[in-house]
């Protein structure tokens, strides 16, 4: 991932997320520099979340949508790969087929049903929270490849574990994301992957128990999604409507009263047009001071390998990380970047995400200019307990990357098609011709220009966790 902590002249920016009641005043002696700090806050705050309403509305709001999945509490599954028409989610995965769920809790929770897998193939459902946190997860590496049955519950459900159900875990907000991922082995394993994903199941707990379903509440009315709304003022809107939908944690809510002094959360909708001209001003001065927050985080911490093992996770192990490993009070800031630069990302003990924004000498990647290799000595494969790949992304779009071959990734499932050197070692060739001489397995396009590579370890073993492994180097060609 593109990890900077924050630049001197915005510590001041940052530190104020801890104040208490007592620094909370009244909108009428709101000043522009004050709206701007608090304008500030609310962006880095609130950009997961206008990120992930974004997926939200294309994927089970608009119907229209080229992206859209399906309705609120039903299992949509594709039996592909993700290509480079799929355009929502940036950095996106390209070695499982997914299937998706966006569960509406309000009403009463959903039992979800998962068939037995072979003990060889790796499977998760990650459950993420309104905030993008990964509360929770089902699969391989957590419960097991078993069949069996769990519960998904809203914040307000009181209720005691069902006969049957294994586990119940219980998301911070009514609308939870769930990301299901089953590996693929061959283009030949289709069939099979279609199979698994047809055992996938969810259901409201009274359906499950054989009793009447209760109605389920009408739907808020969802603001339509306008692209780039996300990084200028109309974000307020989003993400105020946003509030609404979640009842903040007791340490969060002298925060949100910040926020209510320009208007955000207040319980009737933002209206921008009702600021004065200065703090309509100071807003959008807002939205530019937050997102160079989150940028200069990104740039700073770009060569870390261990950055994606830092940056999601729960709101207890963010809020450890923040200030463990980046001297943080809070994890806003660093929850905002991991979304900006691949929402939805896994925990680490699920997938660790080495990335590539530059090559060994610290130089930008640009196959344009250059050529780039990365070896894979003999013995030396990347460490997991499940599988792992090298994906290649367009550094403009941060999207998948068309190419003659329709190959977005190399992995660990190719491994007996790769040429392999004297030494047994396995150079993989990242640069948009081909390579020539056999080398066309090793070979991985990239686009004719600036691009980025990412490195999923799904399973990571202790050696990468605890970073005693090093990810190879990706070498220009001289």
């Amino acid at each position: 991932m593109r990890l900077k902590t924050i630049l001197p002249a915005m510590i001041a920016l940052t530190a104020v997320f801890g104040f208490t009641d007592k620094t909370v005043t009244t909108a009428s002696n709101l000043s522009p520099e004050e709206a701007q700090v608090i304008a500030a806050e609310a962006y880095v705050y609130g950009f997961p979340m206008v990120i992930s309403y974004k997926t939200m509305y294309a994927y089970s709001v608009d119907k229209k949508s080229s992206e859209y999945k399906g309705p609120f509490n039903h299992v949509v599954c594709e039996a592909r790969v993700y290509t480079p028409d799929d355009k929502v989610v940036v950095t996106p995965n390209s070695d499982t087929p997914y299937c998706f769920v966006w569960a509406d809790l309000r009403q009463e929770p959903l039992v979800l049903t998962v068939p037995k897998l072979e003990a060889e193939r790796y499977y998760s459902w990650q459950l993420i929270d309104l905030y993008t946190h990964n509360f929770a997860y089902v699969g391989t590496l957590t419960t097991g490849n078993d069949a069996n049955k769990y519960l998904i519950s809203g914040p307000n459900w009181k209720g005691k574990r069902p006969e049957g159900i294994d586990k119940v875990f219980k998301s911070e907000t009514d609308f939870v994301l769930a990301i299901v991922r089953t590996q693929l082995f061959s283009s030949d394993d289709l069939p099979q992957v279609k199979k698994i994903q047809s055992g996938y199941k969810v259901e409201p707990l009274s359906a499950s128990l054989g009793k009447k379903v209760s109605k389920t509440p009408t739907l808020p009315e969802f603001p339509k999604w306008v692209e780039g709304a996300q990084i200028d003022e109309r974000f307020f809107a989003y993400f105020d409507f946003l509030l609404s939908l979640i009842e903040p944690v007791d340490e969060e809510k002298p925060l949100m009263a910040r926020f209510a002094r320009i208007g955000l959360g207040t319980g009737k909708p933002f209206n921008m047009s009702e600021l004065s001209p200065d703090i309509r001003e100071a807003l959008k001065e807002g939205v530019k001071s937050g997102f160079g927050q989150i940028e200069d985080f990104l740039k700073e911490h770009s060569s870390d390998p261990l950055a994606s093992a830092k940056i999601f996770g729960t709101r207890e192990f963010l809020t450890n990380s923040a200030s463990r490993n980046y001297g943080l009070d809070n994890p806003y800031l660093m929850r905002a970047a991991a979304a900006h630069a691949g929402i939805y990302g896994n925990s680490a003990a699920e997938a660790m995400y080495p990335a590539y924004f530059t090559d060994s000498e610290g130089k930008p990647l640009d196959a344009a200019q250059h050529n780039y290799s990365l070896t894979l000595k003999k013995g030396q494969l990347p460490p997991v307990n499940a599988f792992w790949s090298l994906t290649m992304y367009d550094a403009k779009t941060q999207l998948l990357v068309s190419n003659p071959l329709d190959r977005y990734l190399l992995n660990s499932t190719m491994i007996n098609q790769f040429k392999k050197e004297a030494d047994g070692s396995i150079v993989l060739y990242v640069q948009k011709e081909a390579p020539g001489k056999n080398l066309g397995p090793n070979w991985l396009p990239a686009p004719d220009g600036p691009f980025y590579t990412v490195m999923r370890l799904y399973g990571p073993k202790p050696s990468a966790l605890e970073g005693n492994w090093t990810p190879p180097a990706l070498e220009r060609a001289k």
